[in-house]
């Protein structure tokens, strides 16, 4: 049995009477089991393999599930998992029908709030303290947030929030801040986990509360409130969370369980808002990960003894690297280009970027709502920002898209890149609803490429622009259309027909027009790239509709509100009634998965394109053959 302590855990329960010598044996076997089985799977990597000694401590002190645990974001959650009864299903991971990379409320008890996006936990975390705090419960609430998270707005409105009293009075929960990026210096060693054991135990407390009420309403009292903040603050980097109204403690080592479990245990039985500074290191414990962190934190399958290896074969180019390209040859071109990201500087394919254009570039951190404002506030200055952003991102700056871009008609180009299925990421990360929430504000336009090359003319489009606009692309590859080295833009609102056939004519918003087009070849169908979502090509649609006896669209979006839903409205203003079936993803969260899989349960593959079709429209369309189109 590889890992034996291990296998004995099926609960966080059975961890709680083991000896401190047996968690850091757990902690050995549980690093090594969670190398092993995100190999074979994919997955986030470092960041989990840097939470494995904190979460064994959090599982052994606190009563879980009864005491909540709040990862935020949730991509250091595996050691989690696989202590809560989901050691096995590990296997499955991010695969269709298997468990989530991220916490889920339906997934397990344990995972007491649902995550996927940064920032969230502390929030979640304060509601539950008040839910317990007005049912009368004793329980603990714990959030758990990376020094990255906490760049985001939403959680520092959450901590100004948790240490007020009002009339609700002072929660009793504990936010832990997991600082992975060795920020601090130096975080740890004997004085610091000597101070925490000190500021976070009883005699502590005790002794502060005390003085506060022997000097209170005298004119000592302040002085030794600021003398006990400036002093904790020259040994300690907490004064800011002391200011919220968080006891602070740290920092201390979160490799060390020496030093994490008493004084989670004296935290534990603490009053009020506190907070715990704990330093890891990302990859912890196997070296390849620890010394390139980045490239290990969401890797696909690997061989632990070798690492990570290139293919042997180059892979197609993807749309992100597309959008990076162009970015470097635009901004050569135009020397009003100024790039932005929030915090995803790899994943949006802006590292050459940063590195040919050092001071236009611009990472915000975890903060949508900024990013577009501070792109608004670029635009005002006669620059040419681009956003590059994931499209469920920008629904966390939808107000600001609306209010600081939309409203005052700023040519900001928004970069949409996951738009449509994700595969693995699952629910959270689909972009499903950037054409409905975007082609409903005045002002703002959404392009629709369907390949590579069109996506850099899409791109170059926009930014030529005056006016806001964005462009949706995919994650991964595409249909492997060579790129055109011109900046060429494509002509404004304007689609073009692909293929040429009769009665029925399939109207592609994006990459699914090459299964479109497989299926119009068995159909004999017509097949138009639609190329803009808004604004739409009404001329070219009222165009097929008359000579067409149907109408298709297919997007790779939600129906309710996008770009099929324009169509009708079209065809609605101008008093036509050709029937219209439209296809795109179903009104429900689309599971993680395989994405050639995912679109193939929603019918967006060609086969599926052609039974939906030949279902609507009847059998007599199979009979028509692409010679006789």
């Amino acid at each position: 049995m590889p890992h034996p302590l291990l296998q004995t855990i099926a609960t966080p329960k059975d961890l709680r009477s083991l000896s401190r010598a047996q968690l850091k044996t757990l902690a050995g076997e549980l690093r090594d089991f969670l190398l092993q089985t995100v190999s074979q799977t994919g997955g986030h990597l470092s960041s989990n393999l840097g939470t494995v000694e904190l979460t064994v401590a959090l599982h052994h002190v606190f009563n879980t599930p009864d005491d909540r645990l709040v990862w935020d974001v949730g991509h250091q959650s595996y050691p989690h998992k696989i202590l809560t009864g989901r050691r096995e299903a590990m296997a499955s991971l991010k695969q269709l029908g298997g468990i989530s990379g991220f916490p889920r409320r339906c997934e397990s008890e344990y995972d007491t709030f649902g995550t996927g996006h940064s920032s969230t936990s502390i929030s979640a975390a304060l509601g539950m303290a008040h839910g317990a705090r007005l049912k009368g419960e004793s329980r603990r609430t714990v959030a758990i947030i990376g020094d990255g998270a906490l760049t985001g707005g939403m959680a520092f409105e959450a901590l100004n929030h948790g240490g007020y009293a009002g009339g609700a009075g002072l929660p009793d929960m504990l936010v832990i801040l997991n600082d992975n990026d060795m920020s601090i210096s130096p975080p740890v060693g004997a004085l610091n986990r000597y101070l925490a054991r000190l500021m976070s135990g009883k005699f502590y407390a005790a002794a502060r509360e005390s003085a506060k009420s022997v000097l209170k309403n005298t004119p000592l009292y302040e002085f030794a409130k600021r003398f006990e903040e400036h002093t904790k603050g020259m040994v300690v980097p907490g004064t800011i969370f002391e200011e919220f109204g968080f006891n602070y403690v740290g920092p201390i080592d979160g490799h060390d369980l020496d030093s994490l479990v008493p004084t989670l245990e004296n935290l534990r039985e603490a009053k009020g808002p506190q907070f715990l500074h704990v330093v890891t290191k990302k990859g912890y414990g196997y070296e390849l990960a620890e010394a390139d962190p980045i490239n290990y934190h969401g890797p696909g399958k690997f061989d632990p003894a070798i690492g990570l290896q290139k293919p042997a074969t180059a892979p197609k180019t993807t749309f992100t690297q597309v959008f990076g390209q162009w970015l470097c040859d635009m901004a050569a071109a135009d020397e009003r280009l100024v790039g932005i990201t929030p915090a995803m500087r790899e994943g949006s394919g802006m590292v050459e970027f940063e590195r040919r254009f050092p001071k236009r570039y611009h990472d915000v951190g975890i903060a949508e709502q900024h990013a577009v404002t501070f792109a608004a506030g670029l635009a005002c200055e006669g620059l040419k920002p681009v956003l590059a952003i994931y499209s469920t991102f920008l629904q966390r700056g939808y107000d600001q898209l609306i209010h600081d871009v939309a409203i005052q008609n700023l040519p900001v180009v928004f970069a949409l890149d996951r738009a449509g299925i994700v595969g693995a990421d699952g629910a959270t990360h689909c972009g499903a609803f950037d054409i409905a929430f975007i082609r409903c504000v005045p002002n703002l336009a959404l392009l629709t490429p369907a390949d590579e090359n069109e996506c850099r003319q899409a791109l170059t489009t926009a930014f030529r622009h005056d006016g806001p606009v964005a462009v949706r692309y995919p994650r991964g590859a595409g249909a492997g259309v060579a790129q055109q080295p011109a900046l060429t833009a494509l002509p404004w609102g304007q689609g073009e027909i692909r293929r040429e056939g009769r009665r029925v004519a399939i109207l592609a918003f994006g990459t699914l027009l090459y299964p479109a087009l497989a299926a119009a070849e068995r159909l004999g169908a017509t097949v138009a790239n639609m190329r803009f979502a808004k604004p739409l090509d009404t001329a070219l649609v009222l165009q097929l509709a008359r000579s067409h006896d149907a109408l298709v669209t297919i997007e790779e979006g939600c129906l309710a509100g996008g770009a099929g839903s324009a169509v009708l409205e079209a065809l609605s203003a101008a008093g036509v009634d050709t029937p219209v079936l439209r296809l795109g993803l179903p009104d429900e969260f689309i599971e993680h998965g395989d994405p050639a899989k995912l679109l193939a349960m929603c019918g967006l593959d060609a086969a599926g394109i052609e039974q939906s079709v030949l279902k609507r429209f009847g059998a007599p369309l199979s009979l028509v053959t692409p010679a006789a189109a």
